[in-house]
């Protein structure tokens, strides 16, 4: 499918003002389903982790998951929303394979937490404030796998699989008020607000919040009007966006497919698309539904949720630091340059990173290994970084090694290997190994003599003032020490035989 032409994004930013709407999706963490006990588990082989409840067959009833209530409950109140007294589920109807009841329950005009709000600051330092509508309780739907075709999508494919494991598991979904006045920033704070939910659920622990899974998953809405109009223009919602990047690009790119749109006399047609990653660019879906088309009406099957104050009080206490407030104070613990500090929130790894740090290394050796060798271990093994074997603790624990003089940074590579192949601690690995440090000073002077011996041209530029020439030598004494020495010690002793 071709992309559809574009306006340049100055000129849609000059000529019209960006209306923005965001609804993220957070699946939480809870070991059951929402109305269900079937398992709350990703990654179960298809169809296993069902039940007659999350399949629709007749005769089967409800039951509302208090934990999944209680991570509702406090994902409000850490968007600032005020808690409702009672809160009614809903059933919406509308007619998806993957929706085996052809309803999904959810909550309509009774939602368990509204009139929120959270302040998300820019890269420029640029702060805005968020209004929050609702967030509310429902179950997700399943899983379509579309077989055959180019695109993976239902267009061209030969036939489609459904697992229904993840239909009924717990979902809140935050729904935005309209955003106005973010200008060209649009795309970059559509993108900062959905990584500030994402790390929000992720520090309470209701939910996994990885968004390659889709724990986390964005609705994008945009409109454009001419600027100085009051009435709002006509949105489309960009659907299931899963990652921040894509989040930022689909908006612009929206931003500018109306734009040229509106600028020729066109109009807007209000529907939902596609973000195609690959291809950079959004495609049409379906005619957006407003709410009397999904003929919402009362659950019958379940009573009105309403929690008490002291329930509500008691979930409070348990919120922890805000992640934004927890970032500054760490930077500046850490004494993190800015573009430091941004390298580790753009890897996603500063928990492992304070929790290294916790551990007893430096925060600068605690970030150089989560960014640097770390990850390009989990990239060749098409891991997350978190995913590798391998923790903060033991993390720690090599780097004290390295700064007790017994591993140097080649040793201490083939020590991680080690821990990751399940070898034991470190101090194992070292021991199984044979990777210790060499300090004998007999066998490096040895080992030197004889580098200076074969390198009689080298050994004469050191004499002669060329301290650079005696690289070649402690390379070669790196290499018949097997790596295990101390490159400073070797230097210094290099420089010492030569005279």
């Amino acid at each position: 499918m071709a992309k559809e032409q574009l306006m340049s994004y100055e000129d849609a930013i000059e000529r019209f003002e960006v209306v923005i709407g965001l609804e993220v999706h957070i699946e939480l963490n809870t070991l059951s389903k929402m109305f269900c006990g079937c398992a709350n588990n990703f990654g179960s082989e298809p169809n296993t982790n069902v039940c007659p409840t999350c399949l629709g067959l007749p005769g089967s009833l409800p039951a509302v998951n208090r934990k999944a209530v209680e991570s509702s409950i406090a994902i409000g109140l850490a968007l600032n929303c005020d808690i409702a007294a009672t809160g009614r589920f809903s059933r919406k109807n509308y007619f998806y394979p993957d929706l085996a009841k052809n309803f999904q329950t959810s909550q309509y005009d009774e939602p368990i937490a509204y009139e929120g709000s959270i302040s998300v600051e820019l890269e420029t330092g640029e702060v805005f404030q968020i209004p929050i509508e609702r967030a509310h309780m429902e179950e997700d739907a399943g899983k379509l796998t579309h077989v055959g075709g180019a695109t993976g999508r239902i267009q061209g494919a030969e036939y489609s699989l459904v697992d229904y494991n993840r239909a009924g598991v717990p979902l809140v979904e935050i729904v935005t008020k309209p955003i106005y006045g973010a200008l060209d920033k649009a795309p970059e704070l559509a993108a900062t607000y959905v990584r500030a939910i994402r790390d929000i659920v992720k520090a309470m622990d209701v939910s996994d919040a990885k968004m390659e899974r889709g724990n986390v998953r964005c609705d994008a809405n945009v409109s454009l009007r001419e600027k100085g109009a009051e009435k709002l223009g006509t949105r489309t919602e960009t659907k299931n966006v899963n990652s921040l990047r894509s989040v930022e690009n689909a908006v612009r790119y929206e931003i500018q497919r109306q734009g040229f749109i509106l600028a020729g006399g066109g109009s807007i047609t209000q529907e939902t698309r596609h973000w195609h990653e690959d291809r950079g660019h959004t495609s049409s879906g379906r005619p957006k539904s407003d709410a009397d088309d999904y003929r919402y009406f009362p659950e019958p099957d379940l009573v009105p949720v309403q929690p008490s104050i002291e329930w509500i009080e008691e979930i409070r206490k348990t919120l922890p630091e805000n992640p934004a407030i927890r970032r500054k104070r760490l930077q500046e613990s850490w004494g993190f340059a800015d573009l430091e500090f941004r390298d580790v929130l753009n890897s996603d790894l500063l928990d492992e990173v304070e929790a290294t740090v916790a551990a007893g290394a430096s925060p600068q050796s605690a970030r150089k290994w989560w960014t640097g060798e770390l990850a390009r271990l989990a990239n060749s093994k098409q891991l997350s970084v978190s995913d590798l074997a391998i923790s903060p603790t033991q993390v720690a624990a090599i780097q004290l090694l390295i700064d007790n003089g017994d591993l140097n940074d080649r040793l201490a590579r083939d020590v991680v290997a080690g821990v990751i192949a399940g070898e034991g601690e470190p101090g194992e690995v070292v021991e199984k190994r044979g990777l210790k440090v060499v300090t004998d000073e007999g066998a490096l002077i040895a080992a030197v003599d004889k580098a200076l011996a074969n390198q009689p041209d080298v050994l004469e530029k050191i004499r002669d003032g060329k301290v650079q020439a005696a690289g070649a030598v402690i390379g070669a004494v790196m290499q018949e020490m097997r790596g295990q020495a101390d490159a400073a010690r070797v230097r210094e002793l290099v420089l010492e035989r030569a005279k």
